[in-house]
């Protein structure tokens, strides 16, 4: 008898983090079904998947009704704006993938008796006053700020999952995500790896925040994963943050993309824009305890890679 493969779902799928899910599942012997209405995704992100009979593609937006047919074990909503840039352009789609978009993924878990995970976001920390942060910290949030938007979508989408855990009984789970960086993330999106590394490539001077003191902790991408999965199969059903404690300063990162790509290019100082946090540090305590992960990536390495990945994307030659 042939044993039958598990489908998962993952909203967002063409994105960043929503692609790598879905090779890692499709590595771990799932059949995927990636639903994305491309308003941030690419379908560059997913091209390598053309064929494959284990995935198959829908683009729809998560915040109209989802059907799907046949059986479902796991759902991964994953889709939502997930930079500055992206949610100061698109608000309201923003709060509507956070709420609607939740609300219809969970509804698809609970129609076919699935597991739930949400991606969540070190950003329901807001600007902290603890550090580094725990998952026991409610955050300091500015609910109508300019970043209210990303923050409070991630903070509903967290307490609606609660909710269908506690009354209807799912089983779900929350991954609080920290800073993230590897290949395939968008080069204009606003984030400080692909701009710093765009702008070295180029030649064109490093845009640096006020002195570039403030603190960022980067994941490469294939640890977050694993992180995620990890907990996908755990029987956890409070938020874990994934992240990487290795703090910098974005004085000292832009430094190292400089030294790595060799560039010659300059810093550029600009002011701080309204909310930006101070320090963002994950404390991996409980994924250590509970999922016995930690990263394994060092930053050199995967850094390095992602400079590959960019040079090539951008056709500059090493």
């Amino acid at each position: 008898m042939s044993h039958k493969k598990k489908t998962a779902v993952v909203t967002g799928a063409a994105g960043f983090l929503g692609s790598h899910l879905t090779d890692r599942l499709l590595k771990e012997g799932y059949k995927v079904i990636g639903i994305d209405n491309l308003l941030t995704g690419s379908v560059h992100n997913i091209e390598h998947l053309a064929g494959n009979a284990d995935y198959k593609f829908i683009h729809h937006d998560v915040t109209e009704f989802i059907y799907l047919p046949g059986e479902v074990s796991l759902v991964f909503h994953f889709a939502s704006p997930a930079s500055p840039i992206d949610y100061l352009k698109l608000p309201i789609q923003t709060l509507k993938v956070g709420s609607l978009g939740t609300h219809n993924a969970l509804g698809l878990a609970k129609a076919k008796g699935a597991t739930f995970l949400l991606a969540s976001t070190s950003e329901t920390y807001g600007d902290p006053l603890e550090h580094p942060q725990k998952e026991t910290y409610w955050g300091n949030v500015n609910p109508i700020g300019v970043r209210g938007v990303y923050d409070e979508a991630k903070r509903f989408a967290e307490a609606l999952v609660m909710a269908y855990h506690r009354y209807h009984g799912m089983d779900t789970k929350i991954v609080r995500i920290f800073n993230t960086y590897g290949p395939r993330m968008r080069l204009e999106d606003g984030r400080v790896v692909p701009a710093f590394i765009g702008q070295a490539l180029h030649g064109e001077p490093l845009t640096v925040f006020g002195q570039g003191q403030q603190t960022r902790s980067f994941c490469f991408v294939s640890d977050l994963i694993d992180g995620i999965y990890r907990l996908s199969q755990s029987d956890y059903h409070e938020p874990v943050n994934i992240g990487n404690p290795a703090e910098m300063t974005i004085m000292q990162f832009a430094e190292a993309i400089l030294r790595i790509t060799g560039s010659e290019s300059k810093i550029d100082y600009r002011p701080l824009p309204a909310d930006d946090p101070k320090v963002r540090q994950p404390d991996i305590t409980l994924a250590r305890k509970l999922l016995g992960w930690e990263p394994q990536v060092p930053f050199e390495e995967g850094i390095s890679r992602t400079i590959e990945y960019f040079r090539d994307f951008l056709r500059i030659p090493a």
